[in-house]
């Protein structure tokens, strides 16, 4: 890839006028320089605005269901944040991707890319937050906690503008000492508005307007041609040469190179209008302005000339959900396909001036424009003003009364002493002790406020409990009998049960037990599936039937789930041959599990409060009789915390060979634990092994995790050596699919919860792989194949 020495500065939020320079800042269009040649853009006019990518004369989408605000390359390797600026997501020269990072409340707002390090700025004003980060193959190399507000990244070298800075100059930092002091002394006395870094220089608008470069000087690149102050507004920078974008016209001026490579005249650019250029090493790029096709030229381009690449329309702009300061680009309604609008850049020439704060909603009018009134239509006005405060103060008071006591639309108002809580302490009582337990609190209460709902969930599905009594599930299991057992759960045994209405359904009775500290666990996991269950209602989530609580006994009632755990088919016995079983299809265990993902996303993203599950394990996963996955067994279930701090319980809980070993090991518990749980069941149904296995499983060996197992083998690119064989090699609308579940595998089981993906970006990429799959006209990466024994 010899490209993106292209160093485009989204200089801030609202100037999308860029200067690119021999790392790659983030605009729509990318180059990649190194092993092989690659260019992408963020295609424009779709409902997701994926990647699409050149090389090799073939053209190739890139996360087709995911959306992108901006892309930059370096060498082998490109990157993209997500829409948002929550994610950074990197690939490398075989287009594998690697998220780097992921942070929900600290957002990635400008990203750089040079040839040895990948340097981003959080989205903040604050001097202090907007902070400079730097990665290369997920080490963090050593940076300045400087706020800045733009970075441009070359050679081993990092360029930037801080906020706020008195001083005049730039920062310079990166592998390359030497360079970068030389760069930042260089531009010491120079008040700059703007910055780019190529191979051993640096160019940037200085607050008159006018271009400066500073560096070696070899092969004239820094040999600015004569201009007017704000001629130009964009610059892309190579190894040996520069550009410029004028802004008025549109039109690229180039200059130095290589023998004059890259001068204007050796190449049919003359013309031609672009909205933004990009550098590679020795050849440019540009997004042309009549239609958004790409075209790049220069000795290092294909054939050492100008050629025009066989992209989809590329976006001149990112698509942002928030407000513009300078208007909206024009066709950004399609060029976003309604999915958020193209910011119209900021007039460079106001670059160097403070910025004005957006005009308010309401303007009032200035006194000395402001229009005469008639004295009788001022007193009119004042007199409508005063009725209408007091009428508007007596309306709000009576709206208040109305709801304080409880009696608009009919209800009445419920103290609080009898609205249900939920607390992680052991605190039940002791049946017969005359203490009222928790779970008869919840069970007086589950027709009350404690069903709350979302996502269109009925509130008569959730009124179906029903409290047994012990004598009615006894008759439905044939007295609790050795052939009617299926399974266990967290806190007892489970029995399949025919109720006297003909109901097949799944009885789960926690352990007797005199031990009073056993008792209060198994009350508790009692109560905790009790209150989650009660209030939940999703087609992938196991539906609670009822409950009965006798004396010691504490026992829920499920819908049967005819087809059983997804464990027993992946590692029971009766699940050899191929034809045994119906999950031995690549379609259905990627259905599978987009089916377990669905329930446990639910959880995560819409049950209020937010539930973290704590035990996500093949064996928690149950198939219905239409092969439907549904996960079950909330009994280490805690709600997890609305906001995205960390939640800590008092002690580690799971299943050896799934649980977190983040939060094993630092008792930090958030919904990215059940993503490392989830992550370990994708890698059962892609390899057919448990999470713990013997190393020879014939001859008996030390007991290893499936993860360090699988990771490294994926990782590599030797998917095929590990693949279930019992499934069989997949065909090839299925090659595609498999690698993307498996991919996905490999983030969830990152050992740092911030890397693994949330359960939507889970969903997301399952739904793709199943659809990969269903549409054989889907672009297929190549075969896997699995080696015979």
């Amino acid at each position: 890839m010899t490209s993106l020495l292209s160093v485009i500065f989204i200089l801030t939020s609202s100037l999308i006028s860029s200067i690119n320079a021999l790392g790659g800042s983030a605009t729509t269009l990318s180059v990649t320089y190194g092993n092989t040649l690659t260019v992408c853009g963020i295609v424009a006019g779709q409902p997701s605005q994926r990647i699409q990518c050149w090389r090799n004369g073939a053209v190739v989408s890139i996360f087709s269901n995911i959306s992108f605000e901006s892309i930059a390359g370096g060498r082998d390797v490109f990157c993209g944040i997500r829409s948002g600026g929550t994610t950074l997501v990197c690939w490398d020269y075989n287009l594998i991707p690697k998220r780097i990072y992921y942070n929900e409340t600290v957002l990635l707002r400008e990203l750089s890319i040079g040839n040895n390090q990948i340097c981003a700025i959080t989205n903040s004003t604050n001097t202090n937050d907007s902070n400079v980060y730097c990665w290369r193959n997920n080490n963090v190399l050593p940076n300045e906690r400087i706020g800045m507000k733009m970075i441009s990244s070359g050679l081993g070298v990092n360029c930037g503008i801080k906020l706020n800075d008195t001083n005049k100059g730039i920062i310079c930092f990166g592998t390359n000492s030497r360079l970068s002091n030389s760069i930042q002394g260089q531009f010491m006395n120079c008040s700059m508005i703007s910055i780019a870094v190529g191979g051993n220089h640096a160019c940037g608008l200085n607050s008159s307007g006018f271009l400066i470069c500073r560096g070696d000087n070899e092969y004239g690149q820094i040999n600015v041609p004569d201009h007017l102050a704000f001629e130009f507004n964009s610059l892309a920078l190579g190894a040996n040469h520069t550009c410029a974008l004028r802004r008025l016209n549109k039109s690229v001026v180039c200059w130095g190179g290589r023998g004059g490579v890259v001068v204007n005249g050796s190449y049919d650019i003359g013309n031609v209008s672009f909205e933004t250029i990009v550098a590679g090493l020795d050849f440019t790029c540009g997004l042309t302005s009549n239609n958004f096709s790409v075209m790049c030229w220069g000795q290092g381009w294909v054939g050492n000339g100008s050629s025009l690449i066989g992209f989809d329309q590329i976006l001149p702009g990112p698509c942002v959900s928030t407000g513009c300061e300078c208007g909206i680009y024009p066709q950004s309604q399609s060029l976003c396909s309604g999915f958020g609008s193209i910011c119209t850049p900021c007039d460079v020439t106001n670059m160097g001036q403070p910025r004005l704060a957006p005009p308010p909603a309401f303007i009032p009018v200035p006194p000395t424009v402001r229009t005469v009134r008639s004295r009788k239509l001022t007193r009119g006005l004042l007199a409508f003003a005063i009725v209408g405060s007091v009428g508007a103060v007596a309306g709000i008071c009576s709206v208040i009364y109305c709801l304080w006591m409880g009696v608009c639309f009919g209800n009445k108002r419920i103290h609080n002493s009898v609205q249900p809580r939920i607390n992680g302490s052991n605190n039940a009582g002791q049946n017969g002790s005359g203490q009222v337990s928790r779970s008869a609190t919840i069970r007086r209460q589950l027709s009350r406020g404690f069903r709350r709902q979302r996502s269109g969930t009925s509130s008569k599905q959730a009124d179906k409990e029903e409290e047994f009594t012990f004598a009615d599930l006894a008759l439905a299991t044939n007295d609790f009998s050795l052939e009617n057992k299926i399974g266990a759960g967290s806190f007892g045994v489970v029995y399949r049960g025919k109720l006297l209405d003909g109901r097949e359904v799944a009885i789960k009775r926690s352990e007797v037990t005199d031990k009073t500290k056993k008792f209060q666990e198994k009350e508790s996991a009692f109560d905790s599936e009790l209150a989650f269950l009660s209030r939940l209602n999703h087609k992938h989530l196991v539906r609670l039937v009822g409950f009965c609580q006798e004396r010691d006994e504490r026992l829920l009632v499920y819908d049967y789930m005819k087809n059983g755990a997804l464990f027993d088919h992946l590692h029971g016995t009766n699940n050899v041959e191929k034809s045994s079983s119906f999950l031995n299809s690549w379609k259905m265990r990627i259905k599978i599990a987009l089916d377990a993902s669905r329930g446990i996303e639910y959880l995560h993203n819409y049950a209020v409060p937010p539930i973290i599950h704590r035990d996500i394990k093949s064996s928690n996963i149950l198939l219905d009789a239409k092969w439907v996955a549904r996960v079950s067994d909330f009994g280490l279930s805690l709600m997890g915390p609305i906001s995205d701090r960390e939640f800590r319980p008092t002690k580690a809980a799971g299943t050896v060979g799934y649980i977190d070993p983040e939060y094993y090991g630092l008792n930090v518990l958030t919904a990215k634990s059940d993503v490392y749980g989830f992550g370990v069941v994708l890698l059962e149904l892609l390899t057919g092994r448990r999470a713990i296995f013997k190393s020879n499983e014939v001859n008996g060996g030390a007991p290893i995790s499936l993860v360090d197992y699988a990771v490294p083998i994926i990782m590599a690119g030797e998917l095929g050596k590990i693949l279930d064989k019992r499934v069989g090699p997949p065909e090839v609308n299925e090659a595609e699919a498999v690698e993307l579940m498996a991919y996905t595998a490999l983030h969830c089981v990152n050992t740092e919860g911030i890397y693994r993906p949330s359960m939507t970006d889970i969903v997301a990429n399952l739904e793709r792989a199943l659809g990969l799959i269903s549409d054989s006209h889907g672009s297929i990466s190549g075969s896997i194949s699995v080696p015979s024994d």
